[in-house]
């Protein structure tokens, strides 16, 4: 009540302002603003008690709100400003609420907001904060027209109504919370309307705004709302990722019904333990906790035995993680079967983001879960297939995480017996990637321990030296997490994968066949180091000396089958490769091998395979077949078995190629001098009839190799040769020097030339006169080629069989020079026959 001085300043004041007021009236909005401005002048911005604010305030305020509809905005402005300067001042500002409410809502709650102007309908909203704020409780009365207000200015095209609009709503919320929750769900529309908009500081209003009202509302809007906020999670500014988490906290703390919501409000805060800026991992971590503890002691009757017997953090628990509270764990585990089937649906999302999230949780989750994950091994492992196929990395490095943590709390027996058949036929699981249960395998034998692997550590190897796994598929990805595999298995089981070191390298030997880049047989072959490293072995040499009979064996179960597209063909080049020495210890059992896929009728792309192979050992025979110096006791099985056979004619460019290569193998052979004369003369019948066949090849390099293959054979059975095969085989020489090719004329040359070297005493020169009679008539032909480089050789050759029989070619070179043919080249051989 005012004291009777307070009413006569009052009195005063309003008499005073007689004039002004009637102005208020004028048509003149220029007399209508100078009298608000005199009204504020002599009222609010006068040092009046607040008793005599209060009694003006009365005289004064239906005046004043008649103002808010003036048509001037500079007069609504200024009344708007007297009316708050009054609320802020008067000690019962909750007298004006009759009057002030029905007004405000007027100008702001009817179907098409009344006021104009932005600037003015954010100043009637902070005079309806100031209410709020001042008369609380009293404002009961009137929470329908609030609602009404609300409702229009929250989806207001102006950000800053917005905004103000979600602090009236926080604080109507707080204010009357035993009347708000009857209307409280008429105001998640408009907000959920606006919780996208594109201000960020909008959007953590209405976040905000939106927990206040499901906190004092009736709970039944809840799931209306969690999708928008799970969106939110996502979102680019960190203070509206922040406000979600501080709104989910608040509901898992205070939410009346929110053990009915537990499963849906869990991921949402758990999702905030993984977010990229450490304030929010913090508030989250710090809020969960709070959740935990608080429901630990709600229930601490159903975890006494928990809690008085607590088990201590599995042994290889993740390092650097501090293992949550029993409560928080004992949430997760409850609910943990409501919470899969969710994050299966969103780990395939169409939203990058919102798969990453989901990943992240999941690891989340499982950290929590410890070994109660093992009764839904089942789904998580189908949701790791999809996951780890997912083409961004960081959902497939969050998905890896979380399987690892499947090996640290799941037993070894358990999760290979459900993982190793969708690894070996990857069909049987729902992801459409063959390396998915590959990927998930690789993973959670990293996160196992030495211990637990051990006792299987066979059915492990067998799985993945299984054709179906190991020869599964050419796909990079693929190739690369059978490495994985292999990588884990030989990081965390050591020494003991000794017991499976012989299906480990049928792994890395098939990855090297299938893989189409170098880098990954790179890969490959490091894996084969650290296998040797492993079991303490020097080298690849030890390993594959190891295990070459049982690969070997391996390789001949299934010859017979072998085509141009089988990997075996591979398979065994590098095993015979990369062996080095060891492969000439077992002869027997390789050669066998060899003889049967070089056989005429099978694949002729297959054999070219092999014949390139045995050309590259044959090159290096010292270190590979020969380096025990027992490849000569197989000389005849060689020639007879896997050569010859193949350099019969027969029809088809396929054919001929087969041929070129079995000719550079013979040559490889002969030229390496591996093998004894006397096993070389027992076959020198049909080897020579099928170089002279080979010499009338289409091929020039076919021809070429024949032609050397004929120098060596000469070389290495200098003079013992019966008289019938030297004379079979000069002609076809001597055809060769008139090859189109010219490097084949050169060697065939040279080939003469070692012919000549080649004639022992057996050779009879006065029975044999008109064979040499013949050749020297057509080498001295020769001596006028127009190329002087066979021209030169052609005289070198002639050299050489001066030693022959001298006589015979004098006289021919006498004839040759008197017709004056080549006088220059037939003076030189004259000059050297003269010297002898």
């Amino acid at each position: 009540m005012a004291t009777a001085s307070e009413e006569r300043a009052a009195a005063d004041v309003l008499k005073s302002l007689a004039r002004h007021l009637n102005c208020l009236n004028e048509d003149n909005k220029i007399a209508r603003k100078r009298a608000l401005e005199a009204v504020k002048r002599e009222t609010v911005e006068q040092r009046l008690s607040g008793g005599a604010l209060q009694e003006l305030f009365g005289g004064l305020l239906k005046a004043l709100l008649k103002c808010l509809s003036d048509p001037a905005e500079t007069c609504r402005d200024t009344a708007i400003q007297i009316l708050t300067g009054f609320i802020r001042a008067v000690p019962k500002p909750e007298d004006s609420l009759p009057y002030l409410m029905p007004a405000l809502a007027q100008r702001l709650g009817g179907k098409e907001i009344l006021e104009p102007a932005e600037e003015l309908r954010l100043a009637l909203m902070e005079t309806l904060s100031l209410v709020l704020e001042v008369c609380g409780r009293q404002l009961a009365p009137y929470l329908e027209d609030m609602i009404k207000i609300l409702q229009r200015t929250i989806p207001d095209p102006f950000p800053e109504v917005k905004k103000e609009s979600c602090k009236c709503v926080i604080s109507v919320a707080q204010s009357i919370p035993d009347h708000f929750h009857l209307q409280a769900e008429s105001l998640l529309k408009p907000l959920l309307q606006t919780i996208s908009h594109q201000h960020s500081q909008v959007r953590v209003s209405v976040t905000q705004a939106t927990g206040a009202v499901i906190q004092h509302s009736t709970g039944k809007n809840v799931d209306d709302v969690l999708s928008h906020l799970a969106q939110r999670l996502c979102d680019d500014s960190p203070r509206v990722r922040k406000a979600v988490t501080v709104v989910v906290g608040d509901w898992l703390l205070r939410l009346p019904d929110r053990y009915s919501y537990f499963h849906k409000l869990i991921p949402l805060l758990l999702s905030s333990l993984s977010d990229e800026i450490p304030e929010i991992r913090t508030l989250a971590e710090d809020l969960w906790k709070k959740v935990g503890s608080q429901w630990e002691k709600e229930n601490e009757d159903d975890l006494k035995d928990k809690m008085d017997f607590r088990l201590p953090a599995p042994a290889l628990y993740t390092s650097g993680v501090e293992r949550p509270g029993l409560g928080c764990r004992e949430l997760v585990v409850r609910n943990l079967s409501k919470l899969l089937p969710a994050v299966g649906r969103d780990i395939g999302d169409w939203l990058v983001q919102t798969r990453v999230k989901t990943a992240q949780l999941l690891r989340v989750l499982l950290l929590h879960a410890e070994d109660h994950c093992t009764q839904h091994l089942q789904s998580l492992l189908t949701v790791l297939y999809h996951a780890c196929a997912d083409p961004g990395t960081d959902v497939r490095a969050q998905c890896l995480e979380s399987a690892k943590l499947l090996g640290a709390f799941v037993s070894a027996e358990v999760y290979l017996k459900l993982l190793l058949p969708h690894v070996e036929d990857f069909t049987s699981c729902s992801s459409a990637s063959p390396w998915a249960p590959l990927t998930v395998l690789g993973a959670i034998l990293r996160g196992s321990s030495r211990e637990a692997l051990q006792p299987h550590l066979i059915k492990i190897g067998d799985t993945l030296a299984h054709p179906e796994v190991c020869q599964g598929s050419q796909q990079a990805l693929y190739l690369d997490q059978l490495l994985v595999c292999v990588d884990a298995v030989l990081c965390v089981c050591q020494v003991d994968c000794a017991v499976i070191s012989l299906q480990l390298l049928k792994v890395l030997v098939s990855v090297q066949s299938l893989a189409s880049q170098q880098e990954q047989r790179n890969k490959a072959e490091e894996s084969v180091r650290c296998l040797c490293e492993a079991q303490g072995l020097s080298g690849a040499c030890e390993l594959y000396r190891q295990h070459m009979a049982d690969l070997l064996q391996w390789l001949s179960d299934s010859h017979h089958t072998w085509t141009s597209h089988s990997i075996q063909k591979t398979q065994l080049e590098i095993i015979a490769m990369q062996s080095g020495p060891v492969v000439g210890e077992f002869l027997p059992a390789l050669l066998p091998l060899l003889k049967s896929c070089l056989e005429p009728s099978r694949d002729p792309e297959m054999r070219l395979h092999i014949f390139t192979m045995l050309s590259k050992l044959l090159l290096d025979a010292s270190n590979t077949l020969d380096s025990q110096g027992g490849f000569a006791e197989y000389m005849e099985m060689v020639l007879q078995d896997l050569l010859l056979p193949n350099l019969v004619w027969r029809s088809g460019r396929s054919a001929a190629a087969v041929r070129t290569a079995a000719l550079s193998c013979l040559l490889a052979v002969l030229h390496g001098a591996a093998f004894p004369a006397e096993r070389v003369l027992s076959v020198e019948e049909t080897l020579s009839t099928q170089l002279i066949s080979a010499l009338e090849e289409d091929s020039k390099l076919a021809r070429l190799l024949a032609c050397r293959s004929l120098h060596s054979l000469l070389k290495l059975t200098t003079q013992r040769l019966n008289t019938d095969s030297l004379n079979k085989i000069y002609p076809e020489l001597l055809k060769r020097v008139d090859d189109s090719s010219e490097d084949v004329r050169v060697e065939a040359l040279k080939s003469l030339s070692t012919w000549f070297s080649s004639l022992g005493k057996n050779y009879d020169t006065q029975s044999c006169r008109p064979h040499l009679e013949f050749l020297f008539q057509q080498l001295l032909l020769y001596m006028d080629d127009p190329d002087t480089k066979i021209q030169d050789l052609v005289l070198e050759v002639l050299k050489e069989a001066s030693e022959v029989d001298r006589g015979l070619l004098q006289q021919q070179t006498e004839a040759v020079r008197e017709k004056q043919r080549s006088p220059e080249y037939c003076d030189k051989l004259l000059q050297h026959m003269h010297s002898l």
